[in-house]
């Protein structure tokens, strides 16, 4: 693949039900395996089981067909996504030459003692550098931080960087991230010079993700949204101000609403940020946008008209793989029609450059 043609996705996916059953159960300290993650069988189905209750899903039937990979006619016994060299052949076929992987889901893993999560996390993490590893200048897997304390973070951040991983995950929906207790984080964020994601999953109150039901369109429909809380909350608290090096990742969001949002931004900055008694904005959300918060998409039908007002430079450009809504395995046409009326230097911007230059591919 010529290096001018190589296409790089911001935002793929390795979900609860595609991982290897013994992920846990080969890297939990041998104490915790028995109360850690496993995978029981119920007929066809196959479930994640964790300190006695369900997780979620394992890989079946229904799942597997649920994807982008069954929807182009490849065989796929659940763990295709997982397993480095299939993987690479779809990245392949669909022209990606590298990608940025979300997982192990949108809401992490709902796992209700906060200190088994964290060792959880921390084993998936591991796990993660391993897949990685198969190609390290090609897949990206991203670690997860628990959140449980600040400290408990920041020894995740550091060690994961030790590991060679080129971001992390922090869920804007487990902790409030404007309070000043994160502060540690900002800065070692700062430090290891990762960028953080803030993925979507967990905004919404009412609509639940639910495979089958009208319930999934619903969801699919209003997730991007979910980040205009956590995005105003890292701006008005002033921890971008205050952090300059601090490079934010909005996954899944979309950008359609991004130009409405910063305008809204600047307004409420401009009528009550300066009288805030616990922190004054100096510079406006729409500067510090421009200079530390990336935004990703798949197929954006106003991309054409909302890129250039937001900026090129803050846009990423992602396939969604495996997921339904991926453009996989036609991604090239996909980006053809929705870059349509854009010149070449952005589209290879939003495509290409912006991506590899944050996480630090060639």
């Amino acid at each position: 693949m010529d290096q001018r043609d190589r296409l790089y996705s911001c935002d793929d996916h390795l979900d609860l039900w595609n991982l290897p059953p013994t992920l846990w159960t080969d890297r939990l300290p041998q104490a915790l395996r028995e109360r850690g993650p496993r995978v029981v069988e119920e007929g066809e189905q196959r479930w994640w089981r964790c300190d006695g209750a369900t997780i979620g899903p394992s890989t079946g039937p229904r799942l597997a067909q649920y994807s982008a990979i069954g929807r182009a006619g490849i065989a796929d016994d659940g763990y295709r996504a997982s397993t480095p060299s299939l993987r690479l052949v779809d990245m392949d076929r669909d022209g990606i030459w590298a990608s940025v992987i979300y997982g192990p889901s949108i809401l992490g893993l709902p796992i209700a003692d906060r200190l088994l999560r964290a060792e959880c996390l921390r084993a998936y993490n591991d796990w993660t550098a391993e897949f990685n590893a198969h190609a390290p200048t090609r897949l990206a897997a991203l670690p997860w931080l628990p959140v449980h304390e600040p400290a408990a973070a920041v020894a995740e951040l550091e060690r994961v960087a030790k590991l060679g991983h080129r971001g992390a995950i922090v869920s804007p929906f487990e902790f409030r991230c404007g309070d000043p207790g994160w502060e540690e984080l900002w800065s070692a964020a700062e430090a290891t010079r990762l960028p953080l994601s803030f993925h979507i999953g967990g905004g919404l109150t009412q609509v639940k993700p639910t495979v089958g039901s009208w319930e999934m369109a619903s969801f699919s429909a209003c997730a991007p949204l979910q980040m205009d809380e956590p995005l105003s909350m890292m701006m008005y608290s002033g921890a971008l101000e205050r952090h300059p090096g601090l490079r934010l990742v909005l996954a899944e969001s979309g950008i359609g609403w991004i130009p409405y949002f910063l305008g809204r931004l600047d307004q409420a900055a401009a009528k009550h940020a300066g009288r805030a008694q616990d922190y004054r904005l100096l510079a406006k959300p729409s500067e510090l946008f421009r200079r530390q918060v990336w935004a990703t998409f798949e197929e954006e039908p106003l991309g054409r008209d909302v890129i250039p007002r937001i900026g090129a430079g803050n846009c990423m450009w992602a396939s969604d793989y495996p997921h339904p809504d991926s453009t996989f395995p036609n991604s090239r046409a996909a980006i053809d029609e929705a870059f349509a009326g854009l010149d070449a230097a952005t589209v290879r911007k939003v495509t290409a450059d912006n991506w590899a230059a944050l996480y630090g591919f060639a």
